[in-house]
């Protein structure tokens, strides 16, 4: 069992509250199923301990999320059903020991701390079930692809931009598993080939910490920074079918100008729907790219629409990891230059260190002279 103490930090929903931690607090999260992208974040963010009033591992699915948040070092205790968001205050100084948490001499949840060796255990039973939860999956995304299909393959009224996506390449950046490796993966090819670069949401600010600007961004605005959305770029929010369209509240608020657009499915599906359809002529995915783990980490009824849309963008569709092997990058003029150089100074080298050599110099310099009357 681990003994952490730690600054308190308090939020519901861990994207939001991964901004505001800092090396050595102690996260409490409220986040059943905690996903891969939010584990991978928690890491970053260098707290030492998570206390979970949801359970971080259902069950439902295998999981690896706790796993690797604790695979890092990071402790991670499950208590739910506790009342911590009523009992504690963001800053307070608290302690996790032996499962529980404590503040000073007061107990405020006990719970069970995960281990690497139980999470490992209980991550290879649930692959063993995943036939079931696929089956559940494919009954709920049947159902609501005639919903959602027929709209998506008849096209999405997307309004004006002045981006230009026609013959060119574009990348969509989303906030999904591994989306700042693949992000750092696709860099040189950013700079080489220039493509447009869709946001989802978040995705604008993992743009701005490499020194990138979005062209586009696109969702409902809730997780990106107030710094991504007065970039300079397109602003597109995600709408609900129904017209709704809560992120045009926050950009009005703001005094931007954004155009709406109403569609089923993800934000992410849009984007890439958007490029596709704009006429670009490559689309590199970066964090969009889902296996069956990560539909069923997203705990929707169905995902017709991402099938759909990867099926209508498939031609086109670049995942990020394989950019670098298919894409062969651009040899600048500098290391031609430090090249050459280096062999002319290796030439030189050679003559100044051998007699013979300065002669054969001197002399074909002297009959060089002579022919030119010097």
């Amino acid at each position: 069992m681990t003994d952490v103490v730690g600054t308190a930090r308090l939020g519901r929903r861990t994207k939001d509250l991964v901004k505001r931690l800092r090396p050595g607090d102690l996260a409490i999260i409220d986040h059943l199923d905690l996903d891969r992208v939010s584990a991978e974040e928690l890491v970053e963010s260098g707290v030492r301990a998570v206390v979970n009033v949801s359970q971080s591992n259902s069950g439902r699915f295998p999981n690896p999320g706790p796993l690797e948040l604790v695979r890092a070092g990071v402790c991670l205790v499950d208590a739910p059903g506790a009342d911590l968001f009523a009992q504690l205050s963001d800053g307070e100084t608290v302690a996790v020991r032996h499962g529980s948490l404590w503040r000073n001499d007061t107990r405020l949840a006990e719970g069970t701390e995960l281990t690497e060796e139980a999470l490992a255990q209980a991550l290879a039973d649930q692959q063993g079930r995943v036939t079931e939860a696929l089956e559940a999956f494919a009954d709920n995304t049947l159902r609501h692809l005639r919903d959602e299909g027929s709209l998506l393959a008849n096209g999405i009224d997307f309004p004006p931009l002045k981006t230009r996506f026609r013959d060119r390449h574009a990348v969509v950046i989303a906030r999904g598993p591994g989306y700042k490796s693949d992000l750092r993966i696709v860099r040189p090819y950013i700079r080489n080939f220039k493509p447009v670069l869709v946001a989802v949401d978040g995705g604008a600010d993992a743009l701005l910490e490499i020194g990138l600007r979005p062209d586009v961004i696109v969702g409902d605005f809730d997780s990106v920074s107030d710094l991504a959305l007065a970039s300079g770029a397109e602003l597109l929010v995600h709408a609900y079918s129904d017209g709704r369209a809560p992120g045009s509240e926050r950009l009005q608020s703001l005094g931007l100008a954004f155009g709406t657009v109403s569609a089923p499915g993800i934000s992410e599906d849009i984007a890439l729907l958007l490029a596709h359809e704009r006429g670009a002529e490559l689309i590199v995915a970066v964090g969009t790219h889902f296996n069956l783990v990560e539909f069923l980490e997203r705990n929707r009824a169905g995902m017709a629409s991402t099938f759909v849309t990867r099926l209508k963008v498939g031609e086109s569709l670049v995942d990020a990891k394989g950019v670098s092997r298919l894409v062969s990058p651009r040899i600048g003029a500098w290391p031609l230059i430090a090249f050459a150089a280096a062999g002319v100074a290796a030439v030189a080298v050679a003559v100044l260190a051998s007699p013979a050599l300065r002669n054969v110099v001197q002399s074909l310099g002297r009959s060089i002279g002579n022919a030119f009357g010097l």
